[in-house]
């Protein structure tokens, strides 16, 4: 799979608020719940729970929300493969913080346990 500048774009202009109700339905599918995502998302992003509800009701873009977001120094400890693509690899900075949030989302949803998903 390549990653091109186009795709690069899709994913800068699509809302956060349209990709959040799928990633709280993957999780919550799975058993775990809306406050563990919730977690992972403030571990990633610095963001609390008023902020992330802010940031869905002004439907920000992906571009925006990491624009606004202070991403956590370990951030670079997410490696592995998400969606076709190694996320250590992945050229574009804003695509390879999206992908860490989709790996951490995906960890939650197999059942990791938080200590390992937060690299702590």
């Amino acid at each position: 799979m390549s990653n091109t500048d186009s795709h690069d774009q899709r994913i800068a202009k699509m809302t956060f608020a349209s990709v959040y109700p799928l990633l709280l339905a993957k999780v919550e599918k799975k058993g775990r719940t809306k406050k563990e995502l919730h977690q992972v998302i403030a571990w990633l992003t610095g963001f609390d729970d008023k902020q992330l509800e802010k940031l869905i009701h002004e439907k920000v873009t992906y571009e925006t929300f990491f624009q606004r977001a202070t991403l956590n120094p370990r951030a670079g400890l997410i490696t592995g493969v998400i969606c076709g693509y190694r996320v250590e690899e992945i050229q574009n900075p804003l695509t390879q913080q999206v992908r860490y949030l989709d790996k951490l989302v995906d960890e939650l949803a197999k059942g990791r346990k938080m200590e390992k998903i937060l690299r702590g």
